[in-house]
């Protein structure tokens, strides 16, 4: 029907209207598939207050994940998607909206402006939509590929969701705009790995490492460290799994925890509890480092295998542990108090292995570095045939979890394995990480590696928004490289990096030097990161740098736990030889996904069936 443009008061009644129609909305039954068991195994917060609440199961048979989003105070409506980088441009969105005596359901997606368009094909599908005594709830589907150019490719890696609450009633979806709407995002890996829980010992234990009752700061980002002491005499250990302790409603604020232990040279570390750069935080702090638990929202539980376990305890291991909460308070939320934490639990009756933790990839050194304005620079670190040949046993390691490492400028990871020259496997792969989503991830399925294999490393960076070199190195401003793999049994290889030969390095300052107008200080007494500062980063200098890291020897850390190298030349290594890439896996779109409804669903009408 054909409406003249409402009055104020006309406005304020459709909005009522609109206000109580979702309030009735009734069950909306689209498709004959019955929706996953309840309640869903994975949950997180959307919203910094909670009032938006995602839930979520997956079907790998199906390829199809099953979404519940609670609206726990609705208005006139809601959108949810998913985005490259969260931003609400060029998203992949479903939509529920009222017009304000009609509410509609949509799959849509927006533009470069944020204007928000109909999908030709609906491949969000709404299964029900009720109230219930928490809020309105919305139960739909998706497959995970749909190969429309509009919807998000839903991985195995980080998803950042997006959403935004609609607070008037639209006489079309056309008419929203996400300028003007309350809007933001969350993190969280959608495709958790389909693997079996191992069963825990009999005689296991538990040790919580909490923040003691603190106030959380009102401001947005806050890093709070807290270190603990084990017990005198406590003997080793195995941990078997780990936990998350959130208190109750700082659901949305709690954003990730890690558990660290000291390092062992160190008789004794300061109980310091408070921000972690306070600058009343001794330094001696900085030597805990050792990963013994990590947790990120979305993510449940962490099992060991029940073949291994992580020592900590007894000879030889530090009895400090630093506990570290990433507190994530945007709307500066005042007054709250907090003691989360990790729950460990552990067994005196050691399991068959150690599990270790070996870091590979790029050395933090400032010979590794990355051009301002560049969109996809890629460095890439090798852990080298010869490095495992004489580190590994004969019966080799198996990786059963992965944690990746970047810096600020990071946007994508990947770990692959290489055995004769033939790239097998990858080992652990994120095409749209976040360097403020860092969790230490399950594989699918264990990857052995044997002597004489290679493991490549290679990170994707975007520096658009900087002027200067970025370097690599340990502060935030510059760069790393890192996957930390979880695996067992444990070796003496605790670090497995290269960096690129630093005299080869020289010599691309020396040709910069010749072939540019500008002078590039490439005297002895100039240090890397003052040569960096001095290159004219014209497309010349640019793609020359690229083509140094692509062919140039490198120098390799094939490195113990007490940071010295094994036996071995080490230094101007060759490149390992790739003679054969994995194939790009192929996209497979089923006929029956182009046969979905190609319209709005109509949800409610004054209460009605549909």
């Amino acid at each position: 029907m054909q409406v003249a443009g409402p009055s104020m008061r006309e406005a304020a009644s459709m909005y009522g209207t609109a206000v109580a129609v979702f309030l009735v909305i009734l069950v909306a039954a689209l498709q004959s598939s019955a929706p996953p068991k309840s309640p869903f195994p994975y949950r997180i917060p959307l919203d910094p207050e909670g009032s938006l609440e995602l839930s979520w199961d997956i079907s790998y048979v199906n390829e199809m994940v099953y979404f519940q989003l609670l609206v726990r105070e609705l208005k006139a409506g809601v959108l949810f998607g998913m985005s490259d980088r969260g931003e609400l441009e060029n998203a992949d969105l479903v939509v529920l909206w009222t017009s304000g005596d009609s509410a509609y359901f949509g799959d849509a997606w927006s533009d470069q402006w944020g204007q928000i368009h109909l999908d030709f094909r609906q491949d969000y599908q709404l299964l029900k939509a009720q109230r219930t005594a928490e809020g309105l709830s919305l139960l739909f589907k998706r497959p995970f590929d749909t190969c429309d150019p509009k919807d998000y490719l839903i991985e195995d890696g980080t998803v950042h969701l997006v959403y935004g609450i609609l607070e008037e009633p639209f006489r079309a979806l056309e008419a929203i705009n996400i300028s003007g709407l309350q809007t933001g995002l969350q993190r969280v890996q959608l495709l958790k790995p389909n693997i079996s829980v191992p069963a825990l010992p009999a005689d296991k234990r538990t040790m919580e490492i909490r923040v003691p009752d603190i106030l959380i700061p009102n401001q947005e980002t806050t890093y709070w460290c807290h270190v603990v002491e084990l017990p005198d005499g406590f003997t080793k250990h195995h941990i078997v799994m780990y936990e998350p302790i959130v208190t109750e409603g700082n659901e949305a604020l709690v954003h990730h925890m890690e558990v660290f232990q000291c390092a062992a040279q160190f008789e004794t570390f300061p109980r310091f509890s408070g921000p972690c750069d306070s600058k009343m935080k001794p330094q001696r702090l900085n030597y805990c480092r050792h990963v013994l638990a990590a947790w990120a929202l979305g993510a449940k539980a962490f099992y060991y295998p029940e073949e291994a376990g992580l020592a900590f305890g007894g000879a030889g291991s530090s009895r400090f542990l630093r506990l570290e909460v990433h507190y994530h308070n945007p709307l500066m939320i005042q007054g709250r108090r907090d003691s989360s934490g990790i729950r460990l639990y552990y067994t005196a009756t050691l399991r068959r292995f150690d599990a270790g933790i070996m870091e590979l990839g790029l050395v933090y050194s400032p010979v590794m570095a990355i051009p301002p304005r560049e969109s996809n620079f890629v460095l890439t670190g090798y852990c080298t045939d010869k490095c495992t040949q004489v580190a590994l046993s004969p019966s080799g390691i198996h990786i059963f979890a992965s944690q990746l490492h970047t810096h600020l400028a990071g946007r994508q990871v990947v770990t692959v394995l290489v055995r004769g020259g033939r790239e097998r496997e990858v080992v652990s792969k994120d095409d749209h990480y976040s360097p403020h989503f860092q969790e230490i991830r399950m594989l699918k399925k264990p990857v052995s590696v044997h002597q004489g294999d290679v493991l490549i490393t290679s990170c994707t960076y975007n520096t658009e928004d900087r002027n200067l070199t970025t370097l690599g190195g340990f502060a935030i401003t510059e760069e790393m490289c890192v996957n930390y793999i979880h695996y067992y049994p444990l070796t003496q290889l605790e670090l497995c990096k290269s960096t690129v030969d630093p005299g080869f390095l020289q010599k691309y300052f020396h040709l910069v030097n010749r072939f540019n107008d500008e002078e590039v200080c490439t005297c002895p007494q100039a240090s890397v990161p003052e040569q960096f500062e001095s290159v004219p980063w014209n497309s010349f200098n640019r793609e020359m740098l690229r083509a140094l890291y692509g062919f140039a020897p490198i120098s390799v850390h094939c490195n113990k736990s007490s940071a010295v190298r094994f036996q071995g030349e080490w230094n101007l290594q060759p490149l390992p030889e790739i003679v054969l890439k994995l194939e790009k896996p192929s996209r497979h779109c089923p006929a029956s996904q182009g046969q979905g409804p190609s319209g709005l669903t109509v949800v409610s009408i004054g209460g009605g069936r549909d």
